[in-house]
This record gives structure tokens, C-alpha cells and sequence, in this order.
């Protein structure tokens, strides 16, 4: 007979999400996820292996449901500029109010703990910072195709430099940073390459 599992792994797996995403790895043990999930070890080490291999699947479950769709809305946009401010807008909110507020991004508290030790954390998080980078490229193409950008601004140089606020948005936000102080650091950031600047 087949080993019939009587639990969804999908909805397993977001609680695991939840759990290493809230505590990060260093401080989630193994009885902490069966605590969370209601599974016994077992079927945790059947299903996903180990503490290790549950993390990756976890990590990859995060950027498949945040990452990669607020990456792909950016890039599909359009407008240029007024984009680029919606995307930390909405950024700045998920992460300083509501279910998520204190958090943090599990992709940026990957990057300044431990588990960036792992070659295929290490990994997905270099794709991760490539994905993030391009789609602020695209945007910022788009802005310059519209004239919102300064004169001798790069949109590529600016990209890199928009992808690491981002990482620092998320990383203040898990001490209470102030929203309030978050959007008018974006908005400097952005005023600093847009047409207006210099002016």
C-alpha cells in the first residue's frame, strides 16, 4: 500500500513560511515546526527532509508568492517613476502595519543571517537581487522613455541603488522603524534621479 499522506503539504509549507520568516532560522528548532504544523517529526523528515531542506522550500515558497508577483507588476507597469513609488509604497506598508508589520522580508533576513552560508540559499538569493534589480531597470527605462529622469542619471546604477533601499526598508522595518520616515527616505531617493532634481 501506499503511504497515504493525511495533511496538505502545500498549506504545511505556509505555515513553515510563516514560522521562519516571524523567527528566522537560528531560532526556530525543528519542535517549533511540529508545534506550528501539528505534524510529528516523521512526516515533516517524509515530506520535506530535514530542517535545512524544509528552510529552502520555504524560502522558495516565500519568493514565489511575494517576490517574483511584486516583480513582475513592477515590470509590466508601465508608467515609469510613479511605479517605482507604488512599489514602496505598498512595500512600507506590508512591512510596518497589518498581519506582517515587524517581520521584516524573509529574502533580506536571509541575507543578513546565517543560512546565507547554504550554496542554494546563497543562490536563490543572488537570483533573488538579479530579479529585484532588473525589474527596477525596466521600470526606470520606461521613466527615461517619459522624461522623468535626470539628465546624466543611470537608469542601471540607479537600479542597483533602488534595490539595496529596498533591502534596507525591509531590514529597518523589523526594529518599528517609522513608515512616515521610510516613505521620505524613498521619496529623497527617488527626487535625487528624477527630472525635478538639479532644477
Amino acid at each position: 500500500m501506499p503511504d497515504i499522506k493525511h495533511f496538505d503539504p502545500d498549506a504545511t509549507l505556509d505555515t513553515v513560511v510563516r514560522l521562519f520568516w516571524r523567527q528566522g532560522v537560528a531560532s526556530t528548532g525543528i519542535q517549533d515546526v511540529v508545534t506550528a504544523t501539528g505534524l510529528n517529526r516523521s512526516s515533516l523528515y517524509a515530506t520535506f527532509g530535514g530542517k535545512r531542506e524544509l528552510y529552502r522550500a520555504a524560502l522558495r515558497r516565500y519568493v514565489e508568492q511575494w517576490s517574483w508577483p511584486a516583480f513582475r507588476r513592477l515590470t509590466e507597469d508601465g508608467r515609469g517613476l510613479p511605479a517605482v513609488a507604488e512599489f514602496f509604497g505598498a512595500l512600507v506598508e506590508v512591512r510596518c502595519t497589518g498581519e506582517y508589520a515587524r517581520w521584516g522580508c524573509m529574502i533580506a533576513n536571509a541575507h543578513a543571517g546565517a543560512e546565507h552560508d547554504d550554496p542554494e540559499v546563497r543562490a536563490l538569493l543572488e537570483r533573488h537581487h538579479q530579479e529585484l534589480r532588473d525589474a527596477m531597470a525596466t521600470a526606470l527605462a520606461g521613466a527615461e522613455r517619459r522624461g522623468q529622469l535626470a539628465p546624466g542619471t543611470d537608469p542601471a546604477a540607479s537600479a542597483e541603488l533602488l534595490a539595496l533601499l529596498a533591502y534596507g526598508v525591509n531590514l529597518r522595518s523589523r526594529t518599528g522603524a517609522d513608515p512616515a520616515t521610510l516613505h521620505r527616505t524613498v521619496a529623497v531617493a527617488l527626487d535625487s534621479i528624477g527630472a525635478g532634481a538639479g532644477a
